[in-house]
């Protein structure tokens, strides 16, 4: 892909077929990921241009791997998984090998020729259909709409970023995330279920910072008008610092600044993914004993805590969805638009089945 990528509709697709232990699954809704707009405007990044090799497929490939939708069959040897045709389910779209040493400490998130179906291969949510296996199938409470279940993908990032953090372990925990897009309004949500006392979001575009006051932060700080650290230090009670802080906005200044307003022994936990190399002095952890924590992606175990969460009502997310679109106009009213004016969005949902 080039700057404004092929992306084309087709009629002729072969359909997938489901074999044993695989579900085929109509999509439903499918969220656009600012992964999607990176392989939009400067990809192929995740997309493969030699077979994957675990898909072995290359591009062309089907997008679209944050989504939800229903089961339409089930494969051989699926009789006691619980899984029925008709079942709504949200997908993990992770793929891993199960082979190399990460798989083998099970650590398969960050696999080693991992990749995500609806960016290397294997399908993708903007289909009429595709087969998962049945793994990857979570089946959605009933209180929980198809709309709602493609988020679930977002809010997984952001559940594993709070699971690796100490939190568990702090009696009233104080914590402070950077970045008010998408993933940064999802670890506010994931902190406030997790029991934060205190949740400080950071975040320069002034829409964003309303976003983060409806989703529950307890602050908001624009940078460009306070001193992020000092500030943080007196809202906590002016003797000790957050406890935790989540840089998901990826720049130096805010790495620098999470690194900077942690207290002793605190974590600064890395969710950006970075395009390129940045200055960094570790004596801005030194100093303070401080912990650099990096997380990337999500496990089976981080949807299934999403899910729950969503079920009881501790994660309410519906404001996230900030607008629907039919499969035709998604380059216009999808990639476009998250690009044009993305301080006005958090998350664009393809309506796969709309039109049809």
């Amino acid at each position: 892909m080039q700057f404004g990528a092929d992306i084309r509709i087709v009629d002729d697709a072969e359909r997938p077929q489901c074999g044993d232990g695989q579900v085929k699954i109509e999509p439903a809704f499918v969220g656009i990921c600012g992964t999607d707009l990176h392989e939009f405007l400067g990809g192929p990044n995740f997309s493969p241009t030699s077979p994957h090799p675990v898909t072995k497929e290359k591009i062309p490939i089907t997008i679209g791997h944050e989504f939800s939708g229903t089961i339409k069959e089930l494969g051989k040897g699926l009789e006691s998984s619980g899984l029925k045709v008709g079942q709504k389910i949200a997908v993990q779209p992770t793929i891993y090998c199960g082979q190399c040493g990460a798989c083998k400490n099970g650590a398969e998130n960050a696999c080693l020729n991992g990749g995500f179906v609806g960016l290397s291969g294997g399908g993708g949510g903007i289909s009429d259909e595709v087969v998962m296996p049945a793994i990857a199938c979570l089946p959605l409470p009933d209180n929980v709409d198809l709309d709602i279940g493609a988020l679930v993908e977002p809010l997984a990032v952001a559940w594993h970023a709070v699971d690796a953090s100490p939190i568990a372990d702090i009696k009233e925990p104080k914590c402070i995330v950077f970045g008010g897009g998408p993933i940064g309004l999802a670890v506010v949500q994931v902190l406030l279920a997790r029991g934060a006392k205190m949740v400080i979001c950071v975040e320069v575009a002034k829409r964003r910072q309303e976003f983060a006051k409806d989703f529950g932060a307890h602050y908001v700080l624009d940078p460009t008008k306070q001193d992020v650290v000092s500030t943080a230090l007196e809202l906590c009670g002016g003797e000790e610092p957050p406890d935790i802080a989540f840089d998901c906005a990826g720049v130096p200044a805010t790495i620098e600044q999470a690194c900077k307003v942690v207290k002793s022994r605190g974590t600064v936990v890395n969710v950006a993914i970075w395009e390129k190399s940045i200055p960094f002095n570790p004596n801005w952890l030194t100093f303070r004993e401080a912990n650099l924590l990096a997380v990337i992606g999500y496990q089976k175990k981080d949807f299934q805590g999403v899910i729950e969460a969503l079920r009881t009502g501790k994660i309410t997310p519906a404001k996230m969805i900030t607008g629907k679109i039919h499969m035709d106009k998604l380059v216009d009213d999808g990639y476009w638009a998250l690009i044009k004016e993305k301080d006005k969005h958090v998350k664009i949902l393809v309506d796969v089945r709309a039109g049809a």
